[in-house]
């Protein structure tokens, strides 16, 4: 869990009224500053969560994943590719889970160059009991009430689709 910092003022609101008194009024500036301290807090509680289990947040999105897939096995292409981050993250996180017995690492048959990553029976024992802590504390967000995180998904996605994340034109939740 993050160390309360326990300051008697919010030094975000600080900021934002700094900045507005140098550079004039961006209340991106105050978002973009909330969102980032909200980030740290929340990686530094699910990360608490997962630590026991031998586990990142990182290597915990890639064992959900996995089990998500329906032989438990995914190219390590398609891993960087739903978890969107780059082949060398992939690399790393799947290698780590490899020296902890929870993915197995075999050649892509499909692909004479790939690789296929599959979780292993202990790697499912581990992400059942992770996700059973993490649900148990709301994935940090236990401060806010399900329509609250509605709200927050909804509120961001704009952000994920301007990025080009995915292809909005197919309607919410649609999957290849």
């Amino acid at each position: 869990m993050p160390k309360p910092l326990s300051l008697a003022f919010d030094p975000i609101a600080r900021a934002d009224e700094l900045w507005k008194q140098r550079w004039g009024s961006v209340p991106s500036m105050g978002a973009i500053t909330s969102i980032m301290r909200a980030h740290q807090i929340l990686l530094a509680e699910v990360d608490a969560v997962v630590k026991p289990y031998g586990l990142t947040f990182a290597r915990y999105e890639a064992l959900v994943l996995l089990t998500f897939s329906q032989a438990g096995e995914l190219p390590m292409s398609k891993i960087g590719e739903r978890l969107m981050v780059h082949p060398t993250s992939v690399t790393n996180t799947v290698d780590r889970l490899v020296r902890s017995g929870l993915v197995a690492k075999r050649p892509n048959p499909n692909d004479g160059r790939g690789t296929l990553a599959s979780i292993t029976a202990r790697g499912r024992e581990v992400v059942d009991a992770a996700t059973r802590d993490l649900m148990a504390m709301d994935f940090g967000l236990g401060v806010y009430d399900a329509e609250e995180c509605g709200e927050i998904f909804a509120l961001l996605r704009p952000l994920r689709v301007a990025a080009q994340d995915f292809d909005d034109s197919r309607g919410a939740g649609a999957a290849e």
